[in-house]
């Protein structure tokens, strides 16, 4: 593993109805950042505490970037920063070395950042990710409806 500690920093909620969350979450005060169309369905960011992302993402745009995401299942995905994609490929190894389920595997996510998920012992995905790049970041998948 890597010499820096992993930082807690975000939560993605895969969700079943996304306007039924965004709609709870607008209620109970949180800001939702608009997307645009045709994202509007599949992922919306929530402004929270300083230095927490929380993201929702339907449950089809999450197999987009979690090819081993159960279909229909819906929670959480915990979310770890550190500090190199040298580190999340590391980090990885370590843990599925050691016996952990591998969610998937490291890749070069779109969004610039060396991306995998483990699961826990208790069956939560968490998430492994670099801090983006932008050099390295492509366009989205469009969604798959």
């Amino acid at each position: 593993m890597t010499g820096e500690r992993p930082v807690f920093n975000q939560v993605n909620l895969v969700v079943r109805d996304m306007e039924q969350m965004v709609s709870f979450y607008e209620r109970l005060g949180v800001e939702v950042a608009p997307t645009i169309d045709p994202w509007q369905r599949h992922h919306r960011t929530l402004s929270t505490a300083e230095g927490l992302d929380l993201d929702l993402d339907s449950t089809t745009f999450a197999q987009q970037w979690n090819k081993g995401w159960p279909a229909g299942r819906t929670g959480p995905v915990l979310g770890f920063r550190l500090p190199s994609a040298d580190a999340v490929n590391a980090t990885y190894d370590d843990l599925v070395g050691a016996g952990y389920e591998s969610q998937q595997p490291p890749y070069d996510a779109f969004w610039g950042a060396r991306y995998a998920i483990v699961v826990d012992p208790d069956g939560n995905p968490v998430g492994l990710m670099s801090p983006p790049d932008p050099a390295r970041s492509t366009n989205p998948p469009t969604p798959n409806d």
